[in-house]
């Protein structure tokens, strides 16, 4: 989820050398393979600048394997969204919505208003941490971060610390079947996490067809399957959270339009279901909405 600039914070000092883009476990679908690589990767080192997106177009839709459908998401309403948020993550509790942002001595964690936008509660998140993926789960919030190895556990109502769990490599993002916290690491890989010790209980690998699909960044359970953001791409893959297959993908291509956009890293990152409500609702990182959406078949 970041580019050379390490999504957004401060420019390196210039004695500092650039990295070229790495792979991690897996391949992404044909046709987001390149542009990925071109992108960089979500929490990895990459050689594009945090401007570079004010005139990259949204990669195209990949082909599925034979059989997997692709579905759109139709605009039911457009909802005001913090265009200075850096979203990380993004779901409901108990008919609230709540967002975790990333940056270095920026990162938080809200509450938000649906209906205008405006954040009713937060806490921040000192450096050097660097906030990522939420969800909520037996009264607590768990919240990762990027490369330091720690999730942070606040109590849901006053968001009070109540624990610091501990993990090996990198925190993307995170969603809950109601049992287990469901972890994403950029990787092809969703570990399946106890969440009361972070220890891994399971793990799936995300197929489309025979290819692995990395890159999987914000995760959201949704009516028994697991959606998942693939990085710096307007594409959700919709996955069997008991074989890892990808049942379907979700085109969201241009749902967002240029003339929107800031061109601060302002892509696809923000799955929010409200399971009392039945809506389903998808943001970005500095984006000024909200959409909910309705998904149809292609």
């Amino acid at each position: 989820m970041i580019p050379s600039r390490r999504r957004g914070a401060a420019p390196a000092p210039a004695a500092l050398p650039r990295r070229a883009p790495r792979p991690r476990g897996g391949v992404l679908p044909a046709g987001l393979l390149a542009t990925v690589a071109a992108l960089g990767a979500c929490g990895g080192d990459a050689t594009r600048t945090a401007d570079s997106t004010a005139t990259t177009p949204p990669p195209a839709v990949p082909p599925p394997a034979a059989g997997v459908p692709t579905f759109t998401g139709a605009v039911v309403r457009r909802l005001p969204h913090d265009p200075g948020a850096f979203t990380q993550g993004l779901f409901f509790a108990d008919g609230q919505l709540y967002e975790t942002t990333g940056i270095e001595g920026a990162s938080e964690i809200r509450r938000v208003n649906l209906e205008t936008g405006a954040v009713l509660q937060r806490r921040a998140v000192p450096a050097p941490y660097f906030g990522e993926g939420s969800v909520a789960l037996g009264g607590r919030l768990y919240q990762l971060t990027w490369r330091n190895g720690r999730a942070f556990v606040y109590d849901l109502a006053t968001f009070a610390p109540r624990d610091t769990l501990s993990y090996f490599g990198e925190g993307w993002g995170l969603t809950t079947d109601g049992t287990s916290l469901i972890m994403s690491n950029g990787s092809a890989v969703l570990r399946f996490r106890d969440p009361r010790t972070f220890a891994v209980r399971d793990s799936i690998v995300v197929r489309d067809g025979a290819s692995p699909v990395s890159q999987l960044n914000e995760l959201e359970w949704y009516k028994g399957e697991i959606l998942a953001n693939v990085w710096q791409s307007e594409q959700l893959a919709r996955i069997d959270p008991r074989t890892g297959n990808v049942t379907g993908w979700i085109d969201l291509t241009g749902i967002l339009p240029a003339s929107e956009r800031s061109g601060r890293e302002d892509v696809l990152n923000g799955i929010a279901w409200d399971q009392a409500s039945d809506r389903l609702y998808v943001t970005g990182k500095y984006w000024p909405t909200l959409f909910e959406i309705r998904l149809q078949p292609r």
